[in-house]
């Protein structure tokens, strides 16, 4: 609540309490995300804030928030609920809340091709999920973001699932990612990224579950040194805000963010293909060995994960795997 008020009172002054002598810009929207300065997602942020003040002229800034400044991702989705002039980053997974369905996007080897998921977000299925969403107080501004390949970073090597009997593994706090962890024998241990370094520290957990990008900028290679590239999941994710907010704006501005949005998510597609291979030779040049496991055994224990959703709807299963073709 202390983050929550905190981030309120700077919200309020953003739009109240600048101008004066500053030819402050007309509209102003926050964006928070886990991510550190310098980071990949992090990079990707500067080149849409650049794309939006370049677009509008200065008339529209994204000011940007790293580093969970404005609290941990469940509390700046409830700040954009809340009418908050505020994105945040938030994957399918964390929607399933408002739309059983989307979960499946975020399933468990569902694909390894960018490009093939990127066309479900752009298919009729998606575009009317998309639209109940709004009724439901949610406005996603993108939805080609591409967050990279989620792998396990651990104290112990892991190359089957065995291997993952009796390890706490952090997941982000989405039923979907929990019930994978623990189809592959861990368990599943929900928290802010921003809690991960000390819980590995401390030996609270005994891995995390990441693309290399975000294991390497927040440094967690420094206390859990066996990389499993386990390649679980292509991570796509989206941008979103609160309907509420996105209401009280001029609709030239909000074609401007989610058109500026996409080029964004274009951008994420190019850093992440560029930065992975980079990023596994600093690992191995720290100490982190780098693990080629059993996929196809990671495989065949959690398509069980696809039969434990009983709220979706009936053959979405086979529904996405024909688009997928």
């Amino acid at each position: 609540m202390k983050r929550m008020l905190c981030a309120a009172l700077t919200a309020l002054a953003m739009m109240t309490g600048v101008g004066g002598a500053n030819a402050a810009p007309a509209t102003e929207v926050m964006v928070a995300y886990e991510n550190n300065p310098g980071e990949p997602l992090d990079k990707v942020m500067h080149y849409w804030a650049d794309l939006v003040a370049q677009k509008s002229g200065g008339k529209v800034a994204l000011k940007l928030y790293p580093s969970s400044q404005l609290g941990a991702k469940k509390d700046v989705m409830e700040q954009a609920m809340m009418g908050m002039n505020v994105i945040t980053i938030a994957d399918v997974g964390f929607l399933q809340d408002y739309d059983p369905d989307l979960g499946i996007l975020f399933g468990p080897y569902l694909s390894d091709s960018p490009e093939k998921l990127f066309k479900i977000y752009e298919s009729p299925w998606y575009l009317q999920k998309k639209e109940a969403l709004k009724a439901k107080g949610i406005h996603v501004v993108l939805s080609n973001y591409l967050y990279g390949v989620r792998h396990i970073l651990a104290k112990k090597p892991i190359r089957t699932p065995d291997d993952m009997k009796g390890l706490k593994i952090r997941v982000p706090n989405n039923v979907m990612q929990i019930k994978t962890i623990e189809a592959m024998g861990a368990t599943a241990t929900p928290m802010p990224l921003a809690d991960v370094y000390p819980a590995l520290t401390t030996g609270l957990i005994d891995g995390v579950e990441n693309p290399v990008s975000v294991l390497y900028g927040a440094k967690l290679h420094e206390e859990a040194k066996f990389l499993s590239k386990v390649g679980y999941l292509t991570n796509t994710s989206i941008w979103l805000g609160g309907e509420a907010y996105f209401k009280t704006l001029p609709a030239d501005v909000v074609t401007l963010l989610e058109e500026t949005g996409y080029q964004a998510g274009l951008y994420s597609q190019k850093v992440s293909a560029e930065q992975d291979a980079e990023l596994i030779e600093k690992m191995k040049a720290a100490g982190v060995t780098v693990i080629e496991p059993e996929v196809a055994k990671f495989k065949d224990v959690t398509k069980v994960v696809y039969t434990q959703f009983p709220k979706w709807s009936p053959g979405l299963y086979d529904t996405i795997q024909q688009q997928l073709k």
